[in-house]
């Protein structure tokens, strides 16, 4: 017995990771079942030693692996699920992760003790295909890694006597380069079902009711992108195609999806025919086709019968709660909804007159439905758009009013993406509250990862945040998911401003000059292109900009300049403040 080593005590990352659906598995599929889970742990065998880490205990689908920091483990955690992402869609396994850092017992190779257990119960807790670390955990990757999480609070875990705070990662920026596809160079397909949904004709015979045609297919879209096996473009890429006859095929190569769905409306009174056809872009063959009538009253209904045979076209297999999963209406008021249309429709031609009908618009949808989150959310991205281009009258009255319309899509769409997204962008931009704001669009991006205009916020935020590089990933998703969008100008801003805090000025400039091509006058552009040449010790640039710069905003002056931008950081602003000065721009 004196022989026996001693058991080992130290520090340690403990990562746990179970199988989720191997028992039902292994009862239909036995053969399959077991080729799976071998597949499934030859793959977390392989992401262990590429993180140099170490199996420690394993028992029936599970593993406990030990690494030598919590970088590590969460890296290997990360990598893990990235690699098995899209194996859920063909056998229906998928794997949580739990990760903690705490002491551990070494006992002749195998770990015990409370690290141990608490990785395992934050495993637990996961959703399948997702990862919860500990409070342990986060601080300790603080700085050292671009991972995001969403706080789920103190969590009473079974047989840990103390609560844990634990947090769940959030749907991150993939591997995408952050600039659209050359001319005739086809995208990449995504490793998982892609699709673009093209603008529906509008057969009224009335071009006055095109907003409702493009309303119809923004529904669509919605439902579609909430689907997490789905890779879907965003409206404003698809609807570049609007009026064009442009082959199947070459869509498909610009885009980068393998599947089209087109269609049209037609509304007759009160009455509304919409037909859709599935379209394989590798082939042209058409996959599905079907038409859907009925009255006004029905709408909603129209658009889930539509969407839900969308999904059963491309993935029969598909279980009836995801099917179930895409059909939530976002209001049963059809005049609110309609007016709602009616303001997204003219939000987007970006001048100050379109944003006060914009904002009348959402103000009477909310009238008319006091409910309706999103109309919400939409007001209140009005009011940040206002304060990016200068047009506020009262910024004390329009922030409180920002605020309180943000707070209130909170309230109403706490599980809207959209709702959550733009009133986290309101509040971070328009209010100042960076952590908030940060922490809805986290969650709008875990509600829906393929939400362009989510990443796209998200890429702002962490601009105003002082996370430059994970404002320049975040922008990048969003481009891949809507490579044409008309904002594209605003997401290489974002990124021209995530350089620029990072010092590389020749970069900022460069993704400046690509923003102003397509609007000349716009203000984020003009003052990182300006004070990226004034620091990059380009005088004659420089000047040359600020005399833009002065041209398109009279009232700039070094003492306001950090209002436009709400940067978090008093670095941040001085660097700004500093570049502009050495072009010429007054106190």
């Amino acid at each position: 017995m004196d022989n026996e080593p001693k058991p080992d005590h130290r520090l340690a990352a403990i990562m746990a990771t179970d199988v989720v659906g191997y028992s039902k598995l292994m009862q239909s599929d036995e053969a399959g079942a077991l080729a799976s889970l071998g597949a499934i742990r030859e793959a977390t065998q392989r992401q262990i030693r590429a993180h140099r880490g170490r199996i420690a205990n394993t028992a029936g689908d599970s593993v406990v692996a030990e690494f030598g920091s919590a970088v590590e483990a969460v890296s290997c955690a990360m990598a893990l699920q990235q690699d098995l992402s899209g194996r859920a869609q063909n056998d229906g396994l998928q794997v949580r992760i739990g990760v903690h850092l705490g002491d551990v017992v070494d006992k002749g190779g195998d770990l015990f003790g409370t690290a141990v257990n608490v990785a395992a119960r934050l495993e637990g807790i996961a959703q399948p295909g997702g990862i919860v670390v500990s409070a342990a955990v986060r601080d300790s990757i603080a700085g050292k890694l671009t991972a995001s999480f969403i706080d789920l609070g103190l969590k009473t875990l079974k047989n840990i006597e103390e609560p844990v705070r634990a947090y769940a990662s959030s749907p991150r920026a993939g591997s995408f380069s952050a600039e659209t596809p050359r001319a005739g160079e086809p995208l990449p397909l995504p490793s998982k079902p892609s699709i673009a949904v093209l603008p529906f004709d509008n057969l009224s015979g009335d071009r006055d009711q095109d907003y409702f045609a493009d309303g119809m297919v923004e529904e669509i879209i919605t439902e579609l992108s909430r689907m997490r096996w789905l890779f879907v473009i965003a409206r404003n890429s698809s609807f570049a195609y609007k009026g064009r006859a442009v082959d199947v095929k070459q869509i498909g190569r610009e885009l980068g999806v393998r599947y089209i769905l087109e269609g049209s409306v037609r509304k007759s009174g009160n009455k509304v025919r919409i037909t859709g056809q599935l379209v394989d872009t590798t082939t042209g063959a058409h996959l599905w086709a079907d038409r859907f009538e009925g009255g006004l009253e029905n709408i909603f209904d129209l658009q889930d019968h539509v969407t839900t045979s969308v999904i059963g076209a491309i993935s029969p297999k598909l279980e009836e709660a995801e099917i179930e999963r895409a059909k939530r209406k976002p209001t049963e008021n059809l005049d609110a909804y309609d007016h709602v249309l009616r303001g997204m429709a003219v939000y987007r031609q970006w001048t100050r007159e379109s944003n006060a009908e914009a904002l009348a618009s959402f103000s009477r949808a909310i009238e008319l439905d006091p409910n309706f989150a999103t109309a919400y959310a939409f007001a209140a991205r009005c009011y940040t758009q206002r304060k990016a281009n200068g047009w506020t009258t009262d910024a004390v009255q329009e922030s409180a009013e920002a605020l309180r319309l943000s707070r209130r899509a909170v309230d109403l769409g706490n599980n809207d993406a959209t709702a959550l997204c733009f009133a986290g962008w309101t509040m971070a931009h328009v209010g100042g509250d960076h952590h908030t704001g940060a922490a809805l669009i986290d969650k709008a991006l875990a509600l829906n990862p393929n939400l362009a205009a989510a990443w796209y916020c998200s890429g702002w935020v962490r601009v105003y945040s002082g996370e430059p590089e994970l404002a320049i990933q975040h922008c990048a998703r969003a481009i891949r998911l809507s490579p044409f969008d008309p904002i594209l100008s605003r997401l290489r801003a974002a990124t021209a401003t995530a350089h620029f805090l990072m010092g590389q000025y020749d970069e900022a400039a460069a993704w400046a000059e690509k923003a102003l091509q397509e609007q000349p006058a716009y203000l984020t552009a003009l003052q990182v292109s300006t004070a990226s040449h004034a620091l990059a010790g380009r005088v004659m640039e420089a000047q040359q900009m600020m005399s833009r710069l002065r041209k398109a905003d009279p009232g700039l002056r070094l003492s306001n300049v950090g209002g436009r931008l709400a940067l978090r950081r008093p670095e941040d602003v001085a660097r700004l403040s500093e570049g502009l000065r050495q072009a010429g721009l007054p106190d």
